[in-house]
């Protein structure tokens, strides 16, 4: 089965269902302590190398993932690769803590020394917490794309109402906001119920859908063996623990098709997070090890039935 690629909003970018949230390059640095631990640039190249080698197309990182660490060892293991600016797609963010939009037009050159030579596809507000308004930050936002220093405009953990404020800002520029990054799995279902899931299928924003695995929790491998969770940095422990029974029954439902596909129940929630509500999401599964990344990859290759996805979204509605 070829991988069918998506559209990032009304762009003309195309990538990959699934892309590599990149935030695990951070060398243990600049927020990811608690989520993630360290990955050394040898691991970083060959966990790079295998979604590529997987059909993965684009790679999400940040300025906040490790102060810039994440996106030089990125940039590193892309080169180490064989590969060039313009063969793949690059996401990163700008971050908004205690800045205001000005910051964005002093910041960009930084982002792209340290991309070194990969150009900034999608430019993203990392979350609404800024000094300025939304229209504001997407103001700064269309001056870069004016200057050619970026390619489209994204935000991140922005609620419907200013998704709907963003998307206006920019329409004013003539341009239009490209994609919303928020936290979406089977586990975590809010955008459906807050609105910022019509909101992004009215305006025909991208869902860009961060820990869309829970934290590993919905590879199952953490129901096989608890044991599993006490080796995990603190913060994702603390979280497995609280969410590791009431997800059983998921997880039982997404191993039994898993079996039938030959795949893993990992891959089974994937599938299920690109293909159900058509071309509106795609996710970014991390990876701190090689076989993570061939995984998510492989979650491309097959389609789940109609009929297997609806029950696998009943099943998911009863968490609590």
């Amino acid at each position: 089965m070829s991988i069918e690629l998506k559209t990032l909003g009304q762009t003309d970018i195309k990538v990959t269902p699934i892309g590599l949230g990149a935030w695990q390059f951070s060398e243990g640095k600049g927020g990811a302590t608690g989520f993630w631990d360290p990955v050394n640039p040898q691991e970083t190249e060959q966990i790079v190398q295998a979604a590529l080698d997987g059909g993965i197309n684009w790679f999400d990182t940040a300025e906040i993932y490790g102060n810039g660490r994440s996106e030089r060892g990125l940039a590193k293991a892309l080169k180490r690769a064989g590969i060039s600016n313009g063969n793949v797609k690059i996401a990163t963010k700008w971050s908004p803590i205690f800045r205001s939009a000005n910051s964005i037009r002093k910041t960009i050159d930084k982002r792209l020394e340290y991309l070194d030579g990969f150009a900034i596809d999608l430019h993203q507000v990392h979350n609404p917490a800024s000094f300025s308004s939304p229209e504001a930050e997407m103001n700064a936002m269309a001056d870069l794309i004016d200057a050619g220093k970026i390619r489209s405009v994204g935000v991140s953990n922005f609620s419907a109402a200013y998704m709907q404020r963003a998307n206006d800002a920019l329409r004013e520029r003539g341009y239009r906001l490209a994609s919303n990054q928020v936290k979406y799995s089977l586990l975590d279902r809010r955008i459906e119920t807050n609105g910022v899931l019509d909101t992004a299928k009215k305006l025909g924003v991208t869902i860009i859908a961060y820990s869309p695995l829970e934290m590993g929790l919905l590879s199952g491998k953490f129901h096989q063996d608890q044991e599993l969770i006490n080796s995990r940095p603190y913060v994702r422990r603390q979280i497995l623990k609280r969410k590791l029974e009431g997800s059983r029954p998921l997880i039982t439902l997404l191993s039994k098709i898993a079996r039938e596909y030959e795949a893993t129940t990992a891959q089974i929630a994937l599938n299920w997070l690109i293909h159900y509500h058509g071309d509106t999401i795609v996710a970014i599964p991390g990876a701190s090890k090689v076989s993570h990344a061939v995984e998510s990859a492989a979650a491309m290759n097959f389609k789940l039935s109609d009929q297997e996805m609806t029950q696998i979204e009943e099943l998911s509605r009863s968490y609590k």
